[in-house]
């Protein structure tokens, strides 16, 4: 149990089960948010449960480069038929991650997560990516913390198939201008293996994280075309 202020344990302390348990309690201000991020270390919780803190191994991870774009992918992006931005509805974007979904029993984006990253939000530490349909409405988006060059993903949402395949690619289009080298997706699964994630030991994790998170990055990468069809 974390006591006001105090530092996490090390990250060899884990628990194999669950898999990759840190510590729970302490708080989610934005400074320790973002002194648990730069261990890679993330909160995964439901309220009104103490805060719990994670750092799994095997790590899900995508490396820009190896992002995968399928032919049918290829065929949406073609069509430009979604509109694209990004932080102009932040909270909006993480209200839409929180709803309730049919492969879930609840969500783990509570009133306290919402509040805490956006306060992050409005630091410039996190970040969201927003696809609109021909209407303007919000279909599709994620968002997650950028430090250095490190994205760590936490949430996207699809309210049209393949809208948050679309945000990941323009995700990768800002992320490879600006030279980062790692996006974090925590926990992998088949969605995230089909787009290029893959699962890293933490130790290699680790190591790769220390090398990119204190990169200085430009913040004006985060801007995207209008529409989905320039990002080809």
């Amino acid at each position: 149990m974390l006591g006001p202020g105090e530092d996490f344990p090390p990250s060899r302390e884990a628990l194999e089960y669950p898999n990759g348990l840190l510590a729970a309690g302490g708080e989610l201000t934005p400074a320790r948010l973002l002194s648990a991020y730069r261990r890679g270390i993330f909160p995964w919780y439901e309220e009104p449960q103490p805060v719990l803190w994670w750092t799994p191994s095997p790590r899900a991870v995508l490396f820009p480069a190896e992002l995968h774009v399928s032919r049918s992918l290829r065929r949406v992006l073609r069509r430009d038929s979604f509109a694209l931005a990004t932080d102009t509805a932040f909270g909006e974007v993480m209200a839409a991650c929180a709803e309730p979904r049919r492969d879930a029993l609840g969500t783990w984006i509570g009133r306290d997560m919402l509040s805490a990253y956006i306060a992050l939000h409005r630091a410039g530490h996190a970040h969201s990516v927003e696809v609109l349909d021909g209407a303007g409405q919000l279909v599709g988006g994620l968002y997650g913390v950028a430090l250095g060059g490190v994205f760590f993903g936490e949430s996207m949402f699809s309210r049209q198939p393949d809208a948050s395949k679309v945000a990941l690619v323009a995700l990768v289009d800002i992320l490879s201008r600006g030279g980062f080298g790692l996006i974090d997706c925590q926990v992998g699964n088949p969605h995230l293996t089909s787009l290029g994630a893959r699962d890293i030991d933490r130790l290699d994790f680790e190591a790769r994280l220390a090398q990119n998170v204190g990169n200085e990055v430009d913040p004006g990468i985060w801007s995207l075309p209008g529409t989905c069809g320039a990002l080809l």
